[in-house]
């Protein structure tokens, strides 16, 4: 893995490079860590990668690792940087035949996202994106749940994507996290519903098994002198019939990260939440409430092989992120045999495509006065 982004002083690169280095699968052998070539260096250093590694910028670093001989250089790229800088290495990445795996969302806007989807398609590589809460093994037991028809037709859903951090004007601050989500330059249309109403659309789209065909939504921005969204709701209609709201807000004060999720079916229906991720409630229509748990008991197979320690010990946001690499991994490797599969279980260009749609329709439809909107 070469990595671009996620230098000192960034959060996200650090999550990747755990998740990335779990399963004994991947290792780092290069970057460019930082926009700044100095602290670039620096960071690869600190990393322990020698210093012929360590690239001053991600131009540099794609050139001069595809000169390399294909068992010394990088097999894909991670890209950790924000979204303004998603499509750029991207591409380049792609073009020089690397596999990409990249941070949420996947691009800029909706025409960059339709651009890579062109080249991915052009080079017939990898392309992978970190919805990371897909990977949790409760979700996928309550993906196959609902895919197996345990609940009947699927009639209600409902998730909310709640923090607080951004409850105060932090951009101001110099706080970096803050700055760049709240900068229209560098985030994108979207504030709040960019950042985590995405995650949250994946995230439904995903255990449902439906695809949001129509919303109206309402964003505002409470904070005070703040140009982007901090706080918005969405009414929802889905492909097959279901109706459903989508809360993603970042001024609900004291608030951590309470994503959570419910969808209700003819017989039942199921909860599951981010904070308690190794439960999944279960309700049924004439049957007691069940909680199932993670490695425990009869589940799907998806939720067992999602799992990695015995029952009891806690899994949670690391490996989840972890699962998504390790399934990359598999399609990375399946590749260089010659082996690649029809489908793996990680988000792809298309899934990145349907969360770009959903911002631009959110954003028009508030914009619009919260009308009724096609995606």
């Amino acid at each position: 893995m070469g990595m671009i982004g996620g230098g000192i002083g960034a959060f996200i690169g650090g999550v990747h490079r755990i998740a990335a280095a779990m399963d004994n699968q991947i290792e780092l052998v290069c970057g460019a860590f930082s926009s700044s070539a100095e602290k670039s260096i620096q960071s690869g250093i600190a990393l322990g990668l020698p210093q012929n590694r360590c690239y001053g910028s991600f131009e540099e670093m794609i050139q001069k690792e595809s000169q390399l001989d294909e068992d010394e250089r990088m097999d894909f790229v991670a890209i950790v940087t924000p979204n303004h800088m998603h499509f750029a290495p991207a591409k380049m990445a792609l073009e020089n035949g690397f596999h990409v795996i990249c941070d949420k969302p996947v691009t800029f806007n909706l025409d960059e996202a339709y651009e890579l989807k062109k080249i991915i398609e052009k080079q017939k590589l990898i392309f992978a994106l970190t919805h990371n809460y897909t990977g949790y093994p409760m979700v996928k037991q309550a993906k196959a749940m609902i895919a197996n028809g345990d609940f009947g037709k699927i009639r209600k859903a409902i998730v909310e994507y709640s923090q607080g951090w951004l409850a105060t004007k932090l951009e101001d601050t110099n706080q970096k996290q803050a700055a760049w989500r709240s900068d229209p330059k560098r985030s994108g249309a979207a504030g709040a519903m960019g950042d985590i109403g995405t995650h949250a659309e994946n995230l439904l789209e995903y255990i449902s098994g439906q695809q949001i065909t129509s919303l109206c939504s309402d964003l505002t921005s409470f904070v005070e002198g703040r140009l982007l969204d901090d706080d918005g709701s969405v009414l929802l209609r889905m492909s097959e019939g279901a109706k459903g709201v989508l809360i993603a807000s970042q001024i609900m004060a004291g608030e951590e990260n309470n994503l959570k999720i419910k969808v209700f079916g003819e017989k039942g229906g199921l909860e599951w939440q981010q904070m308690k991720p190794n439960s999944l409630v279960v309700k049924w229509l004439d049957q007691p409430q069940q909680e199932y748990r993670t490695g425990v008991g009869n589940q799907y197979p998806q939720a067992l092989a999602a799992a990695r320690i015995p029952a009891g010990h806690p899994e949670g946001y690391l490996e989840a992120f972890a699962n998504i690499y390790k399934e990359f991994a598999t399609a990375v490797t399946d590749f260089k045999n010659n082996e690649l599969k029809e489908n793996y279980d990680f988000p792809n260009i298309d899934d990145g495509i349907r969360g770009m749609v959903f911002i631009d329709k959110v954003v028009d439809s508030s914009e619009q006065g919260s009308i009724w909107v096609e995606l």
